[in-house]
């Protein structure tokens, strides 16, 4: 069963200051301070942080073209776990003889592009998405998080994946942090 997709910060509604407590738990969550944050785009049923959107370059001036960033580990193990069955290699082959998927997943690619784009124009990875956009899937967890910060509808092959995934919220949160104020 998919999770609830509410997004903390939608496209539409701009940055979101990110809490002292929110860092916490994705800092927790990733075993390291979070790098280029804008703010939580999605947060999972349990209520912490799952997915952030990051900004397009680091604070050292580095490319990072990865907009949408999965957080939660346990997401992110079941998420290796349908890597490895080889839904990618079908995905991207579905891609080649379903002209609407397609059409749809190229979509996402634009809509992706477009949202980066909207922070700051970076040269390096000018036309470069995430995840194998527009025309191969190299990377579930990046087309999860985009599905979950930006609701269903947007990244079909996001969806597909999401939707297969068991409910990784339900023994609660996947991190304990102290409270913050």
């Amino acid at each position: 069963m998919s999770p609830s997709i509410e997004s903390a910060g939608t496209p539409e509604a701009g940055d979101v200051p990110i809490s002292v407590s929110d860092r916490a738990v994705v800092a927790a969550q990733l075993g390291r301070a979070p790098r280029a944050i804008r703010s939580v785009a999605h947060r999972c049923p349990c209520g912490d942080p799952d997915v952030i959107e990051t900004s397009p370059r680091l604070p050292d001036g580095t490319p990072f073209p990865t907009l949408y960033y999965l957080t939660c580990p346990r997401a992110a193990s079941a998420i290796g776990t349908l890597e490895a069955s080889g839904l990618m290699s079908e995905m991207t082959d579905r891609l080649k003889v379903e002209p609407e998927l397609a059409s749809a997943y190229r979509q996402a690619h634009e809509a992706y592009l477009a949202r980066r784009e909207s922070h700051a124009h970076v040269e390096e990875t000018a036309g470069i998405s995430a995840g194998g956009m527009p025309t191969r899937v190299k990377c579930l967890h990046v087309l999860v998080a985009h599905s979950l910060a930006v609701g269903p509808g947007v990244n079909p092959l996001g969806d597909e994946a999401l939707a297969l995934l068991p409910e990784w919220w339900a023994d609660g949160p996947c991190v304990a942090v102290p409270a913050h104020e």
